[in-house]
């Protein structure tokens, strides 16, 4: 499906330029995989990239909300953890660069020695807030621009997308968002994501303005319980989207999963009847590529 990540979970150009072929062939989901088993079992299951979500990782790493806790540092170490246990490509949403042109270089080169395809940045001022809640605030357009400008530049591998999210939708018009969109493209953005679109009839046209001749893929944010409707890929795709994320969709099942289990842990002292709920350890080790029987051929050379 896809080339191999290198054996030290480096990013391998190809991964950029094959998120890009995807998205020219026709619109395709992208799960949001906050640990690299998940991202295993989403390769596994045939996705053919996957997405670290901010929110996710804020509350998966750290336990925290998406308020702009997570460091550089810690979103590049779960970039590398992620991008080395797979061979599709890794979307890593950067929330606003962790601060001005500057830093968003820094932020880039990081991220993208880390194993990072695609490295999303946002127009909101920090300390940010989740994209689908009330009282953002956002930066001038002209700053973003030399944002996204930054971190065009800043890529080695002319395929790394960068990818200019706007959440002017929850503070503005969608006018102005549709304008900060097309202000971003001519800065050097590869994909646009309007983000927090409230109707159904936005998301169309939003479709219909950056179709073609334009066509610049779009990316739609199918979060739930959020402010936008949940859509048909489907229907998203005949819409003009690219992409459509699903980004805190598994860490929600699985903690509702885990939740359930505690409380029947708690109630009945047993996790019997809880088995055929489970991933068994076949299911797992296969998964993992590990044969009990012959555990040393799967630890690296050095370790041998």
């Amino acid at each position: 499906m896809s080339n191999p990540t290198t054996p030290t979970g480096e990013h391998s150009p190809s991964h950029a330029a094959r998120l890009r072929t995807i998205a020219a062939q026709g619109t395709f989901a992208i799960p949001g995989t906050p640990i690299p088993l998940v991202a295993k079992l989403a390769e596994q299951q045939g996705f053919e990239a996957i997405y670290l979500s901010g929110a996710a990782l804020s509350a998966g790493l750290l336990g925290v909300p998406d308020i702009g806790i997570v460091t550089l540092m810690q979103l590049v170490e779960q970039t590398r953890l992620l991008a080395g246990a797979v061979g599709i490509p890794l979307i890593v949403d950067a929330d606003t660069g962790f601060g001005g042109p500057r830093e968003v270089e820094h932020c880039v080169r990081m991220l993208e020695e880390a194993g990072a395809a695609a490295i999303q940045l946002e127009d909101q001022r920090r300390p940010k807030r989740c994209g689908h809640l009330p009282g953002k605030e956002i930066i001038d357009a002209a700053f973003m621009c030399e944002k996204i400008a930054a971190a065009a530049a800043a890529r080695r591998d002319p395929a790394t997308v960068i990818i200019a999210r706007s959440d002017s939708r929850g503070v503005s018009t969608f006018d102005d968002c549709l304008h900060r969109l097309h202000t971003y493209h001519a800065a050097g953005a590869d994909w646009l994501f309007p983000e927090a679109l409230p109707t159904r009839i936005e998301f169309e046209r939003m479709g219909r303005e950056f179709s073609a001749p334009t066509a610049v893929p779009l990316i739609a944010n199918m979060t739930e319980f959020g402010v936008s409707p949940l859509i048909h890929l489907d229907d998203l795709a005949e819409m003009g989207f690219a992409a459509v994320l699903y980004p805190v969709t598994l860490l929600r099942i699985a903690m509702k999963a885990i939740e359930a289990g505690l409380a029947v842990i708690a109630d009945e002292g047993s996790q019997e009847s809880l088995l055929d709920l489970m991933q068994s350890r076949e299911e797992l080790y296969d998964l993992l590529g590990y044969d009990p029987q012959h555990p040393q051929r799967h630890l690296p050379a050095a370790d041998k």
